[in-house]
């Protein structure tokens, strides 16, 4: 079999696409490896998972057998990998000291497997998946996950991920990303090839009726469950979405992922008086997550304009809102109307209105009948915007790669 070596910056636990896009090419006959960051205690060194995918880990610091396994949930593990230019001067070194064995760790590993395709997942993995293809023989795809230049945290390495970017893109065998409007930028920025566009979609799931969160929770009330799942980080109007819960009467919210917002929205929601209808659920597997988007009733995404990446996306969880027949409001941003507006699903609302964003909830909280209506519009939508409906396109890619053909898409940059 073809050998494929995948590499990602993070412990492969709950990474969905990159998850997604192993099993389809595990499915097309070849043979995957990820290889991506071992935390002790956390995540197994080795491992085949259920689809017969191989993942290695390397350890983020040469010390890292002296350590103590972490205790607690796996998300402190995520916590110690945090934004170096929130360290002292000393730890920082010794930080991007450990970075740096880390990713001769990943090169070595990757250079010896000797892959046909490495395929590097986003801009931290780019120069040392090029040099692992160079070292093997290998052809190289680049899968650009966001626009790094213009991204939440980014700011002091925009420079350096423009210098990256416009070094090794034009040196790609093949590329991919996530929305059209990044395809665009992406040809325009370093004059590529427009990258090859597979949207962050989940798989087609049937969504049975579900009480997980209503039960889990133990809510009183038959009120609907307004939801928001992913990373709970800044830019994405989640600060303004827990004042506006107390606009909001006969309604929960339940905001569901971790991040480093979790301790100030929590003192929030406490400082506001909303305990009994503002809740946290902590990160959940990708396994387990369907069930607790299906048991709400509103999916809400409230992203904010405060960059070119926020400004280009659609997001997973707008299709996975989709996916488990939920009705949306979400920020009226390009990528993401063209999905609301071509299928109905939702209400939009301006960036950063937070009157427009209380009315669009407290209109669908009031209106059975049009909530009905559009989580109807999103189960049928469902059937078109879904993995399985995008995924040959990165077979064939990968075919066009190995072949030494161009891809063609169908656009020009």
């Amino acid at each position: 079999m073809t050998r494929i070596a995948m590499i990602v910056w993070n412990e492969f636990r709950n990474d969905a696409r990159v998850l997604k896009e192993a099993q389809t090419l595990q499915s097309a006959g070849y043979a995957v490896t990820v290889f991506a960051l071992h935390t002790p205690g956390v995540t197994l060194e080795k491992e085949t998972l259920q689809d017969g995918i191989d993942v290695v880990r390397v350890a983020r610091s040469p010390l890292w057998k002296l350590r103590k396994p972490k205790a607690g949930p796996p998300a402190a593990a995520s916590a110690a990998n945090g934004a170096i230019g929130r360290l002292s001067p000393i730890r920082q070194v010794l930080r991007i000291a450990a970075r740096l064995w880390t990713h001769a760790g990943l090169l070595a590993r990757i250079a010896r497997h000797k892959a046909a395709v490495v395929h590097a997942h986003d801009v931290n993995t780019l120069p040392t998946a090029w040099l692992a293809a160079r070292l093997s023989g290998a052809h190289l795809v680049y899968d650009a996950h966001e626009i790094s230049t213009s991204r939440e945290g980014y700011n002091s390495f925009r420079g350096l991920v423009a210098k990256v970017e416009s070094l090794l893109m034009p040196r790609v065998q093949g590329s991919i990303t996530t929305t059209d409007a990044r395809a665009k930028f992406f040809a325009r920025a370093y004059g590529v090839p427009r990258p090859v566009v597979l949207q962050n979609r989940p798989r087609l799931t049937v969504s049975p009726d579900s009480q997980r969160i209503r039960h889990e929770l133990q809510l009183q009330h038959p009120w609907p469950i307004i939801v928001y799942q992913g990373g709970l980080q800044q830019g994405r109007g989640l600060e303004r979405l827990v004042r506006i819960a107390a606009s909001v009467d006969n309604a929960y919210f339940v905001f569901i992922g971790g991040g480093r917002l979790t301790a100030p929205l929590t003192a929030l929601s406490r400082e506001l008086g909303l305990t009994e209808r503002v809740y946290f659920i902590p990160t959940v597997s990708l396994a387990d997550l369907p069930s607790y988007t299906a048991s709400a009733d509103i999916g809400v995404q409230p992203i904010e304009n405060t960059c070119l990446n926020h400004f280009t996306t659609d997001s997973n969880k707008l299709f996975e809102y989709l996916i488990a027949g939920l009705p949306v409001v979400a920020t009226d941003l390009p990528e993401i109307r063209r999905v609301v507006k071509a299928y109905d699903i939702g209400l939009l609302v301006r960036e950063s209105d937070d009157e427009q964003l209380g009315e669009a909830i407290n209109r669908l909280v009031k209106d059975s009948q049009l909530r009905m209506k559009l989580a109807a519009n999103a189960s049928a939508a469902a059937l078109q915007l879904n993995w399985e409906q995008q995924e040959m396109r990165l077979v064939d890619l990968y075919s066009c790669v190995l072949k030494g053909r161009p891809y063609s898409n169908g656009v020009h940059p």
